[in-house]
């Protein structure tokens, strides 16, 4: 059938497929080496698909006579799926570079956070801004995300906590959902923090009985569409026994469950996601053994942020024990007011160097884990025939430079596509 495709990129020096056999996520012996192949073109449909991968002779012969919307000659260069980013927040308005200083000077997280600092000041001014404005922002965001080779992005709402901004927040997102070339996997975080003027238990009572039937309604006739629910399970926070009401709630509205625990104080948080069936969990810088074990035995990803704990300079989360056990492991940026990195390669290089991962983990906690911790893995995350022809191409002959090269991935990276459309080359 001529015609009949969208991209064909051929002879790659190196061809990183992250999974070569359906694999839904990576764990153990199978971290130890990626599927690679050298020497290979690839070729996406007009449908965005993934329609053949291999040897470079063999793409030729088979797809000879048959014509492209382009063809990229990829000699000397790698190609690896398009990153995925599993924790950010980043619909805000108010940037909070002041607090930056102040935590340079010493005082911490939750001391500025009780202060009116920290999460209550960017909700003040997220409130006050339109959704125009917020939208403006957030596309920027996406976009210098995208340039840094992210494909897919898990985005938060949590800087409204009443519902009128919540639903302002889920608006901006599915408007780039719908327009951007972006994945988009949307999350409601109504429970981010409990609002001045409410107690935790009214914080928990207006979200079951306001904000999620809300959600389910808007859902159900196309205005919005959510994938997870997220609650900031923290000491001074949301206790255990709230986070486990919200959760419940969001996961019997059909919501995968996926959220903050574990982070600044040990919380068993770990324990309460993998008995609840989350997909995911978020930071577990304080996580138990217990926890620990409970996640791996649940198949719950741990989806840690190497960006957080070195700005906040928290005590690092245990990787190593995490893998040793057969954790999913996956890495988000957390882009928020409070940790701003675009940058899934900076985010890959520090968890090598500060969890102590090696390459092959850190790119499969970007590519495939991730995309497990969103509930995406079947179509997103790894580059084999009939997923989602979501890719970058990297100005190197060795995959490897992309982590390596602290900083360095605005040269490397020349071409990020999305769906077999070159949406960012240098």
């Amino acid at each position: 059938m001529a015609g009949g495709h969208r991209l064909l990129l051929e002879n790659a020096r190196q061809v990183v497929l992250v999974c070569a056999r359906g694999e839904r996520f990576l764990t153990r012996d199978a971290l130890r080496s990626l599927a690679v192949l050298e020497g290979a073109s690839l070729v996406v449909g007009k449908d965005g698909l993934i329609k053949a991968i291999g040897p470079a002779d063999d793409i030729r012969r088979q797809f000879s006579g048959e014509t492209f919307e382009e063809i990229i000659d990829c000699s000397g260069k790698c190609i690896l799926p398009g990153l995925v980013d599993a924790h950010t927040h980043p619909v805000w308005a108010g940037e909070r570079v002041h607090e930056f200083a102040m935590k340079l000077a010493g005082a911490t997280y939750m001391e500025i956070h009780q202060a009116g600092g920290g999460i209550h000041f960017t909700v003040e001014r997220t409130r006050q801004a339109s959704e125009e404005e917020l939208f403006g922002s957030f596309q920027q965001r996406l976009q210098c995300m995208m340039r840094a080779g992210t494909t897919l992005v898990e985005c938060k709402s949590g800087y409204g906590l009443d519902l009128e901004t919540e639903l302002k927040m889920l608006r901006v997102i599915e408007r780039a959902r719908r327009e951007l070339n972006v994945g988009i996997s949307t999350t409601y975080c109504g429970a981010h923090s409990v609002p001045k003027g409410k107690t935790a238990t009214e914080a928990v009572d207006d979200i079951i009985n306001n904000h999620l039937p809300k959600l389910k309604e808007l859902s159900r006739n196309g205005e919005i569409h959510v994938d997870n629910i997220d609650v900031f399970c923290e000491k001074g926070v949301f206790d255990l026994d709230s986070t486990r009401r919200i959760l419940q709630s969001g996961k019997d509205i059909g919501l995968q469950i996926n959220f903050h625990g574990d982070e600044l104080h040990p919380m068993k948080a770990a324990e309460l996601g993998a008995e609840l069936g989350a997909q995911a969990i978020s930071h577990l810088e304080e996580v138990s053994d217990e926890g620990i074990v409970a996640m791996a035995t649940a198949r719950c990803s741990a989806v840690l942020l190497p960006t957080t704990a070195y700005m906040l300079r928290l005590k690092q989360p245990r990787a190593r024990k995490m893998l040793d056990e057969g954790v999913i492991v996956a890495l988000g940026s957390d882009f928020n007011p409070n940790a701003y990195c675009f940058s899934m390669p900076m985010v890959m290089h520090l968890a090598c160097v500060n969890m102590r991962m090696s390459m092959t983990e850190a790119l499969a906690a970007a590519t495939i884990n991730a995309a497990y911790a969103l509930g995406k893995s079947h179509t997103h995350g790894s580059l084999e025939v009939g997923k989602q022809g979501d890719l970058i191409i990297i100005n190197s002959s060795q995959w490897e430079h992309l982590i390596y090269q602290f900083g360095g991935h605005y040269e490397l990276i020349e071409y990020v596509i999305a769906k077999g459309k070159v949406i960012y080359k240098t």
